[in-house]
């Protein structure tokens, strides 16, 4: 069977926490989109492991699969998985050859085109991520299986390099150095590919997975960002490169959509909500520099402000890659409607609900004012999405308890106010709650369903 789960929000929902708790039941852990823009922090055994690449379930002995969908960059892997053996793990990740490959050339270029396109950037990572889908849909990239096959390789590269060089000569008046070097790339990624043969770590992606569906193995398929930094879903032009949504699982995995469908789709929400980018929010507190439209310091409410910062520091909300801190807001709920129609959610796990714990109330964006209608899902475009003004619900706090005792206790241990809370988002969504995060451990969750069951 399938358990896909997906960021039901702005990314950074805890979804490597989630994977983490029900991976002991999975045998596969499949990323099916994205790259190593996607930071997500696992704890397991009192040991905290960064990662932005390799998925999640490595650090717990499970075979992770880079899927097809990914974009690729193999010295952020070979980096990764060296520093997780190092500290005494032995990942087992393969690469679909189907995947993208991240070149130097891309990270240049995503540096130089972030810096010019001022307010339609999306806050990108300069990664490559964005310069690599481009080349995907243009036909001219480079895939994980060509580093395997020197003369596609070369053949590759001699295409694809003088239209980057030229771009970045003739376009951007850069002076270009090794990043768009013919001889240079194809020597390194030569290497690469030698590597990934060494240690036997490609495959097809799609008849691998399938082959350990039908022998009935466990294989859970996580998703990075959120669906609303879906390219075709989300908040555009301040979206990610790929589809986030369980569509994308099917896509970027090579398992069918019957397969997919016919699994366990889970939503990650966060008790509030955060991104870092710019773009619309209309539940946002406060606002930070660069990143909120329109904000100024100057005009700033002092106790909108004084609550955002309360929730930043008290959720750790500082992006895991970037280090920038993310703009917060109370949960926008027309975002979570939207998120659960476009991947039929059949559960959900909702995280961070001690960090609210303390304040006298708490809201939630029930639905929005636009020109002067009701809405209940977010309007198509960001301009519409922009003039929405948030219609609130609030519900009395809950006090900060000992939350792993919660976790030990169950459902009926977290506080009552709490638990009205989680129970309107259940009935708004039409969808069961499944798992409750109480704090940053594994152990540190009430969990009431086990999707793998």
């Amino acid at each position: 069977m399938t358990v896909t789960i997906v960021g039901s929000q702005l990314g950074d929902e805890g979804k490597g926490r989630v994977v983490d708790l029900y991976g002991d039941a999975a045998d596969v852990v499949v990323r099916y989109q994205g790259g190593d823009n996607a930071g997500h922090t696992v704890v397991h055994d009192g040991e905290t492991y960064k990662l932005s690449l390799v998925p999640s379930g490595a650090v717990r002995g499970k075979v992770g699969v880079l899927g097809n969908g990914c974009v690729v960059n193999p010295e952020t892997l070979f980096d990764e998985l060296d520093v997780l053996r190092e500290r005494g793990l032995d990942p087992d990740v393969r690469v679909a050859e189907r995947a993208h490959v991240i070149l130097p050339y891309h990270r240049v270029l995503d540096g130089i085109e972030e810096d010019e396109k001022e307010d339609l950037a999306a806050g990108t990572t300069k990664r490559g991520i964005g310069p690599t889908y481009e080349d995907k849909v243009g036909r001219r990239g480079v895939r994980v299986g060509d580093l395997l096959d020197p003369e596609a390789l070369r053949e590759r590269l001699e295409y694809v390099v003088p239209q980057k060089k030229a771009l970045a000569e003739d376009v951007f008046g850069i002076e270009t150095d090794e990043a768009f070097d013919v001889d240079h790339l194809f020597e390194t990624c030569r290497e690469y590919g030698e590597r990934l043969a060494d240690e036997n770590m490609t495959v097809d992606a799609g008849t691998y997975l399938q082959r350990r569906v039908d022998e009935g193995d466990a294989v859970m398929l996580e998703g990075a960002q959120g669906t609303s930094l879906d390219i075709d879903h989300g908040v555009y032009p301040y979206v990610t490169s790929s589809n986030p949504t369980a569509g994308g699982a099917s896509v970027g995995s090579g398992l069918g959509p019957g397969v997919i469908g016919g699994g366990e789709i889970v939503g990650i929400v966060k008790a509030y909500l955060s991104r870092v980018g710019t773009g619309p929010l209309p539940t946002e507190l406060g606002g930070v520099e660069g990143q909120t439209p329109d904000y100024d310091p100057a005009d700033a409410d002092d106790e909108e402000e004084e609550l955002a910062t309360y929730i930043r520091d008290e959720g750790g909300e500082y992006g895991t890659v970037t280090g920038r801190p993310r703009r917060v807001g109370w949960l926008d709920v027309p975002m979570l409607r939207h998120a659960a129609r476009a991947s039929s959610f059949t559960g959900l796990a909702v995280n961070h609900v001690d960090v609210l714990a303390g304040l006298d109330e708490v809201k939630v964006g029930h639905s929005y004012e636009f020109d002067g209608e009701e809405i209940l899902t977010p309007p198509p475009t960001t301009e519409k999405w922009g003039r929405c003004e948030a219609t609130f619900e609030t519900f009395d706090g809950w006090p900060d308890v000992d939350w792993t005792e919660v976790a030990d206790e169950g459902y009926e241990a977290i506080p009552e106010n709490a638990r009205a809370y989680l129970e309107y988002l259940a009935d708004e969504l039409d969808v069961p709650i499944y798992c409750v995060g109480v704090g940053p451990g594994r152990e540190q969750t009430v969990v009431l369903e086990d999707p793998f069951e």
